[in-house]
């Protein structure tokens, strides 16, 4: 199968980039699809996006998401990290505690932060 090795490209939370890029558009296919020329990271991402997934570079530098910072897994979600914990809380649901923790993420869009149970870290 020509599909066989090809993975789609996926985040994991909500505060990751929702578009990486620029990439150079290789060809139009059919009225509603772009070919575009992605870089060795993702070689394993099929090539061909609805129009939907794309958005026009307006080559504007700070807006671009480099791709060398970036850090992705076997299912090339994205995977950034964490860089300390700030702060520390404790949520209470009915009858059971929750501890979280506020966590500052590794980011090259700025300082990031988000709750997490603090289980996870």
């Amino acid at each position: 199968s020509p599909w066989k090795g090809v993975v789609r490209f996926g985040k994991q939370g909500k505060l990751n980039p929702r578009y990486v890029g620029p990439f150079k558009v290789l060809e139009i296919v059919g009225d509603v699809a772009y070919k575009l020329d992605l870089s060795e990271e993702l070689s394993r991402v099929h090539n061909t996006f609805h129009v939907s997934n794309l958005r026009k570079c307006h080559a504007d530098e700070p807006l671009a998401v480099p791709l060398d910072g970036l850090h992705f897994d076997d299912k090339l979600h994205f995977v950034e990290e964490p860089v300390e914990i700030v702060d520390r809380e404790v949520k209470r649901l009915k009858r059971s505690r929750i501890p979280l923790v506020k966590v500052r993420w590794n980011s090259k869009r700025g300082p990031e932060f988000t709750w997490e149970r603090e289980d996870q870290y």
